[in-house]
């Protein structure tokens, strides 16, 4: 299996360092709080502000769904799949495409990969496809480590143990090809920024999972599906101009090793 190609930019997290050293030193000159210094840290105010940050930042699903809304109404109007609607808080997936060939894919929007989240999914009996779109909006954090963590620790633990099918997953938002991201997929080839609404993105980075569940006695290996296999998959590399050469087609093997099972990721 591919690494996905961005990675985390030092030079970012250098600057975040530095600026989170400066907010704690000065944080009680700042807003109209009326508490001396000392007051100020012995308080917990500062503590409770960042934590009630880190809460909000944590909880919010709008500005991700956001995105989404704008990615599918422009696959929609360029007719690159048919309609498509939010399935509901009550569902174990977000969205529901259909196709123009009549295909169903439902998508589960995900954050950072390497999260508890990423094991909580259910397809939907209709679906010919099922994707896990991931959403990573943590500019501090490493995409490398995310992508294998989730795809490895999480995803096949639990496509192996739940016997479901995932289809691909999406690894793409608006950070994408930004100074805390930069996207090597634009900088070292001939490949072009889409505008999508307030959002200039670089093509998605795609992955390709196996349509079948590995099993040690009767499927110990089996092999990715091709992009043609997988329509939405498609439709996301034909819309925003990704290439066949940039897909990543990844391996699950099982085995037993002595009493146990174990699963490897390729």
């Amino acid at each position: 299996m591919s690494v996905i190609p961005c990675q985390k930019n030092p030079k970012i997290l250098q600057i975040i360092e530095q600026y989170a050293e400066t907010l704690k030193n000065e944080a009680h000159t700042l807003g109209s709080h009326g508490l001396s210094e000392s007051e100020f840290y012995d308080s917990g105010v500062f503590r409770g502000a960042i934590e009630r940050i880190r809460g909000q930042f944590s909880a919010t699903m709008r500005e991700k769904r956001n995105f989404v809304r704008f990615i599918l109404n422009y696959m929609q109007d360029n007719e690159y799949i048919q309609n498509w609607e939010s399935s509901g808080e009550s569902n174990r997936h977000d969205y529901t495409i259909k196709m123009f060939n009549g295909r169903i894919c439902a998508i589960e929007l995900k954050g950072c990969l390497d999260g508890n989240n990423t094991n909580i999914f259910e397809r939907p009996p209709n679906a010919h496809e099922f994707i896990i779109w991931s959403v990573c909006t943590n500019a501090t954090s490493d995409p490398r480590h995310n992508v294998w963590s989730g795809i490895h620790t999480r995803l096949s633990a639990e496509i192996y143990k739940t016997n479901q099918v995932v289809d691909g997953v999406i690894v793409w938002d608006w950070l994408c090809d930004t100074a805390s991201r930069p996207c090597p997929k634009i900088h070292n080839s001939d490949q072009h920024i889409t505008t999508v609404g307030p959002y200039r993105l670089p093509p998605p980075c795609l992955y390709l999972f196996p349509g079948t569940i590995p099993s040690v006695r009767s499927n110990p290996s089996p092999v990715p599906q091709q992009i043609e296999d997988v329509h939405i998959l498609k439709a996301f590399q034909e819309c925003f101009g990704g290439k066949d050469d940039e897909l990543n087609h990844v391996r699950f093997e099982v085995y037993h090793k002595g009493r146990e099972t174990v699963r490897t990721t390729y």
